[in-house]
């Protein structure tokens, strides 16, 4: 029998040490994709960003996560994160995955399995992994399948004991039938599984170093594998195929969307929202269908937003209006504005209190003023507009020369006529007036009216060519 030094009686004796591993080498070949399988997207972040973030929401010593396929791309996608790499130069199984860390690890320390393709695992049940170990050394989370295919088997013995796991390709008939499955997280003490590692083989169907065999071991040596049960059956599903990954997508926005409703915000069909992000809302505010928000959000109270709205990074103020086909990314709006229908707010753009901007105006890296009005089919680019201000249909500023971008300033209580022109660099006085299809390329005093059209000519009695 193996012994377990330094042996623990109660919970409040036991000072955690904890290392966590995350396997993430997989190529998954059944996503049909040449893009790393934990680098696939679920509500805008990676399968692995999911589970890292996770991770760290546990109290641990250190994560560890191996990588293979892929490569570069998987460790880029974390480069920000406070993580060790370990490469998995051949993918020969679980068990030969974490053979690969084990040197890296303190054999004083707990270990914590977790796979990169298992996005949705429950702070709560790793938790309760992590105390369930304190006792024996050894827990495993497990849970219950209608349809078990795919999974390992959980097998006990008589007296409710786990004594083995069997993968699917190798179970008997009556094996198969078992409905408990090996959910694939577990915890082990690191002086334990170091004296098993190398005694894992690989006859099996798949010729793979499986991880799961240590529990056969454990049982050997007499020492007791102690279950937990999952926080539900969808946390421990793994994505292996698109349609998997789409059915976890659903899952976790169905999530958002109640989470928020019970906070009060009022979603019309709750399967068809989606949150990509982390949103921060106030009251009384209406999200109608097939709403998506990226990033990082800030919305005040009162606010409405009609069908098919993009909004991503980006802070909105109390009382505003956002109809239909609008998209609105990095910007700030302020109170009581109207944006809409098909409008789009582009990156650094602000609007202020009170600003209308209508059906096919773009706003980009512009500043509005207080009450001033874009409503219909305008381009505002690297603008800076006063209050009171009234654009007309069809006005285009100009910013671009084909090598550089330019600044058009305009002031307060200007009023810009329908299909003007203002070509950049250009600054527009308080109080002015642009006429109508004006090309403006100079500067316009304040209080002015400008006009630059050429001479109207009549011909009377025209007579139009006809087709011979």
């Amino acid at each position: 029998m193996l012994k377990i030094s330094g042996s623990i009686t109660k919970e409040e004796d036991f000072k955690l040490s904890l290392s966590i591993i995350i396997l993430a080498a997989g190529q998954g070949k059944r996503m049909n994709s040449d893009k790393p399988k934990v680098l696939n997207l679920l509500a805008g972040k990676s399968l692995l960003t999911h589970v890292c973030e996770t991770a760290t929401k546990i109290e641990h010593r250190e994560i560890y996560i191996v990588y293979g396929c892929g490569g570069e791309q998987v460790r880029d996608s974390l480069k920000n994160s406070q993580v060790t790499w370990v490469k998995q130069k051949e993918q020969l199984g679980t068990g030969h995955a974490v053979q690969q860390v084990l040197p890296s690890i303190p054999k004083t320390d707990d270990i914590l399995i977790l796979y990169g393709d298992v996005p949705l695992i429950n702070e709560t049940s790793l938790t309760k992994l992590v105390k369930a170990a304190a006792d024996t050394g050894f827990s495993l989370l497990t849970a219950y399948f209608d349809e078990p295919y795919g999974y390992g088997r959980i097998v006990r013995d008589s007296s409710d004991n786990i004594v083995a796991i069997t993968e699917e390709k190798d179970a008997t008939e009556e094996e198969q039938s078992i409905c408990e499955v090996n959910a694939g997280f577990m915890v082990i003490k690191s002086e334990i599984l170091n004296s098993w590692i190398n005694s894992l083989n690989n006859k099996n169907k798949q010729n793979e170093y499986y991880l799961t065999d240590v529990v056969a071991m454990a049982v050997k040596d007499n020492i007791k594998v102690s279950p937990v049960l999952a926080e539900s059956v969808i946390e421990v599903q793994g994505i292996n195929t698109r349609a998997q990954l789409s059915e976890a997508e659903r899952y976790y926005q169905i999530v958002q969307a109640y989470r928020l409703m019970d906070e009060g915000v009022g979603i019309s069909d709750p399967s068809r929202f989606d949150l990509r992000g982390e949103l921060e809302i106030g009251s009384d505010n209406e999200i109608d269908v097939n709403v998506v928000m990226e990033g990082r959000l800030k919305l005040g109270n009162n606010i409405s937003i009609a069908p098919n709205c993009l909004i991503k990074d980006t802070i909105i103020g109390d009382n505003v209006k956002i109809f239909a086909n609008s998209v609105i990314e990095n910007s700030v709006i302020g109170n009581d504005c109207r944006i809409g229908p098909f409008a789009r707010i582009r990156p650094d753009s602000i609007l202020d209190n009170h600003v209308h901007v209508g059906n096919f105006v773009e706003i980009k890296k512009s500043s509005l003023g207080k009450r001033t009005k874009a409503n219909h089919l305008s381009y505002i680019g690297d603008a800076e507009i006063g209050n009171d201000t009234n654009i007309g249909a069809g006005v285009i500023t100009c910013n671009y020369d084909g090598a550089n971008k330019h600044k058009t300033s305009i002031g307060d209580n200007v009023f810009v006529g329908s299909d003007a022109q203002l070509i950049a660099p250009v600054r527009i006085g308080d109080g002015s007036t642009i006429a109508a299809g004006a090309t403006i390329t100079k500067n316009v005093g304040s209080s002015s009216l400008a006009i630059s059209r050429a001479e109207q000519k009549s011909v009377p009695n025209w007579e139009r060519p006809k087709k011979k």
